[in-house]
């Protein structure tokens, strides 16, 4: 055989990824994943937000007294080429999450990288399991804001059956304003980060998307 060309390799290692099956259910598309370095805590907390589409949403109830409440919703921190960092949320009041929220902002995200499809085989709580939990204030975006065309923007190409949901139903976009990062991707306990690490860490350094459409 001759020496492959760049492109014919590229179409090669799309068939290889294919066989091993990295896809995404929610858009049904493939992506390239690369993990960041576990001693790099500010990459691994935003590939975690980048790369998965749901997590579990945590409030304070105003139906049981103030316990806290765990939902099971998706989410989206922008486009592919914009991740922002800030989970965006498309809710509706006929759920407990946006009520509380309403009432009492104090909410957490939790997400794993086990939905992602990297742990292999390990448990979900195998500490090099990453895992992450950002803690703040779930606040409705109101007005006719560019906050709220770029939340629509990145909830519905991330979730494109959003765009279908009932309008009599009421759904509105939020966010989660962060204030506090746990994160563990390795032994020995949650790694320290701060907002500004969070924030200005380069992204497109750590994970590489590439969409295949079905």
């Amino acid at each position: 055989m001759g020496i492959k060309s760049p492109v014919s390799c590229f179409f090669l290692s799309m068939v290889l990824l294919i066989s091993v099956g990295f896809q995404d259910s929610v858009q049904g598309r493939l992506l390239l994943i690369k993990k960041p370095d576990p001693d790099n805590a500010a990459a691994t907390a935003r590939w975690l937000v980048s790369q998965n589409s749901w997590g579990v949403l945590n409030t304070i109830s105003m139906d049981l007294g103030g316990a806290p409440f765990g939902n099971v919703v998706s989410f989206s921190d922008g486009l592919p080429n914009e991740s922002s960092g800030i989970p965006y949320f498309y809710l509706t009041t006929l759920d407990p999450t946006a009520r509380n929220a309403l009432k009492d902002q104090r909410s957490s995200l939790t997400i794993s990288e086990y939905s992602i499809g990297t742990c292999g085989k390990k448990d979900p709580e195998n500490p090099s399991c990453a895992k992450i939990t950002l803690t703040g204030k779930l606040k409705l975006l109101e007005g006719d804001s560019k906050e709220i065309e770029f939340a629509r923007n990145a909830l519905f190409t991330k979730h494109p059956e959003m765009e279908g949901w009932p309008k009599g139903h009421n759904f509105q976009f939020f966010k989660l304003e962060i204030e506090d990062i746990f994160l563990i991707d390795w032994f020995g306990g949650p790694k320290p980060l701060t907002l500004d690490q969070y924030f200005h860490t380069e992204l497109s350094n750590v994970a590489a998307i590439l969409f295949v459409p079905l």
